[in-house]
């Protein structure tokens, strides 16, 4: 066991933008995508192989059904993916008459309904929306988002949390029994005040500079641990950041790449962390500096995740 909040790069891909993992615990297997490579990758957590497979289009987000399999959002649709034959099959387009748009976070709530955001691919429009998709079909819960990230709900069901990247905010809502929002409130928000331990820690080679051009980062990828703490990855933030369920900055944990996007809780315990990071926007002297840029990482922290929902059949 490593230490706790120490993160270590267990492979070195150097995805242009990794994202969206999610714990299998049939395989003892990390699954996450490559957006803008079209890939989808698996990561061994016991032997720590690799492999690889190369979706239809760029890929968002993909999610566990309980059938077996995924579904994997992509820019042309939501695909079903069985990786015994690498087969991505059309299940549905989602917004054919936004070509501009593509898919990006997606998450299974405890019900195995999945929830997913769409985005301005340019990162320029707000036109992007937060799906439901359930037995009774597709519905569209929010809107007006350049780029959405998440969502992700707390242990006990009632809460819904869904970034909005762009403005920096965590927003929640109340989650109904039935899969209804209400109540949309910001949860947290960054550029505020920190910690004096989080302010004042020890800073990596040009986070400086990445600080003077995008103070804190951004709102990426939040998950939330079985405790009700809002996990959320820092795009251009330098590491992770922990909120208690009242919104409250409890810790962030530091990362030696400026681009983190999302993390799983996993392993047999949930106390291993597996986190996506991007290539995405740095130079070259960015990614001298960051070498281990567009890895895969994992630490371990004390409370353990919740388990990987996985979709009913729809």
């Amino acid at each position: 066991m490593t230490d706790l909040f120490q993160p270590v790069c267990v492979w070195d891909l150097k995805a242009t933008l990794g994202e969206g993992p999610v714990w299998s615990a049939r395989d003892k297997a990390v699954w996450f995508v490559d957006i803008k490579q079209s890939q989808v990758h698996r990561y061994d957590a016991e032997i720590g192989s690799y492999q690889s497979y190369t979706a239809p289009s760029p890929c968002g987000f993909l999610v566990p059904k309980r059938s077996g399999g995924f579904i994997v959002g992509c820019k042309t649709g939501l695909y079903d993916f069985d990786p015994q034959t690498g087969d991505f099959t059309l299940r549905s387009h989602v917004e054919p008459g936004l070509p501009d748009n593509r898919l990006n976070d997606g998450y299974v709530d405890h019900q195995g309904r999945l929830w997913f955001g769409s985005m301005h691919d340019p990162e320029e429009h707000s036109t992007g929306k937060l799906y439901r998709l359930d037995a009774r079909g597709l519905k569209v819960m929010d809107d007006d988002y350049v780029i959405t990230n998440g969502p992700a709900v707390s242990p006990d069901g009632r809460t819904l949390y869904h970034n909005d990247t762009l403005k920096k905010i965590i927003y929640a809502f109340d989650l109904s029994g039935d899969g209804e929002i209400t109540n949309k409130r910001v949860f947290a928000r960054l550029d505020a005040d920190q910690p004096a331990d989080v302010a004042s820690a020890p800073c990596y080679a040009h986070e400086l500079e990445t600080r003077k051009a995008h103070g804190d980062g951004y709102m990426d990828g939040p998950i939330v641990d079985s405790a009700g703490n809002v996990w959320n990855a820092l795009f251009f933030g330098w590491g992770v950041n922990c909120y208690a369920p009242d919104g409250r900055l409890l810790r962030k944990v530091r990362f030696p790449v400026s681009n983190v996007t999302k993390i799983a809780f996993g392993g047999p315990d949930l106390k291993t962390v597996y986190a996506t990071t991007a290539a995405k926007g740095l130079s070259a002297d960015d990614l001298k500096a960051q070498p281990l840029a567009g890895g895969l990482f994992r630490f371990d922290v004390d409370i353990p995740g919740q388990k990987q929902n996985e979709i009913a059949d729809v």
